[in-house]
């Protein structure tokens, strides 16, 4: 059976932030239930992983689950907290003799390549805009709104009849953004704060009131919300759908219905 493995549920900037004494920030430094790195998952198998996005705490977040290597992986987009640890994982292929293999739609390689031109040496970038198959995952991929901060993409995986959705960086989705969303078993979402209050032309990504509304429209049977600033307290109780959980770094899921 394949495990879901959140290894970093944090926003761009992480938790806790340098600067800030905000009780989020606080507890995140003493008990560190708060404390998170920049987004990212793995899919277990049971005998190796694929995951999705490599940010600036790739090596931390391999350290942490034990992994000393990595072979394949799903970037959503190229901003710097999704492909921040690229180059250290460029350098462990080098120095463990084999090519990583890095699956991205078509138009964010060239954006990966011209921030790191040197990984091509130790990495294959590969497009998978028509879909592919990975571990038995069918998966497929759409760009998706990111506000202020242009576009990401989204990635439906499905296998045995099991199907979740992954998309952390998203806001205002269109109804054909979310056409593939709809009837999942589970929807990863990333949700920054539980209510944003600046204006919605800066933002990019959805609050948690903004992503009650956008699982009535979907209907998952389950959704769990990562991608988190400090706004978020896990401390404390939030209004929120029955079927939602908070994510928290380590959290392991089973992909399969029968579990949920």
């Amino acid at each position: 059976m394949d495990t879901l493995v959140f290894l970093g549920t944090g926003d761009a900037m992480g938790v806790p932030r340098v600067y800030c004494d905000c009780e989020t920030c606080t507890e995140a430094r003493s008990t560190g239930r708060n404390n998170r790195l920049r987004s990212s998952v793995l899919i277990d198998n049971g005998s190796g992983f694929l995951a999705i996005d490599c940010g600036p705490d790739w090596r931390r977040q391999m350290e942490l689950q034990g992994n000393r290597t990595m072979k394949r992986l799903l970037v959503t987009h190229a901003h710097f907290d999704h492909i921040g640890g690229l180059p250290e994982w460029a350098d462990s292929c080098r120095w463990m003799g084999f090519r990583g293999e890095l699956y991205a739609p078509a138009e964010v390689i060239p954006v990966i390549q011209r921030q790191y031109p040197w990984l091509s040496g130790h990495i294959d970038m590969i497009p998978c805009d028509d879909g592919i198959t990975l571990d038995g995952w069918q998966i497929s991929t759409w760009r998706v709104n990111h506000g202020k901060n242009g576009y990401s993409y989204a990635y439906r995986l499905e296998k045995e009849g099991y199907i979740w959705v992954y998309c952390p960086d998203s806001i205002s989705l269109t109804t054909e953004e979310t056409r593939r969303m709809h009837g999942a078993d589970l929807l990863v979402l990333g949700t920054s704060f539980y209510y944003e209050a600046a204006e919605l032309s800066t933002r990019s990504v959805y609050d948690m009131t903004e992503a009650a509304d956008l699982l009535e429209k979907v209907q998952p049977r389950r959704a769990v919300y990562t991608h988190m600033s400090h706004d978020i307290n896990l401390e404390k109780d939030y209004i929120l759908p029955e079927k939602v959980t908070l994510a928290v770094t380590g959290m392991r899921l089973p992909l399969c219905r029968e579990q949920i």
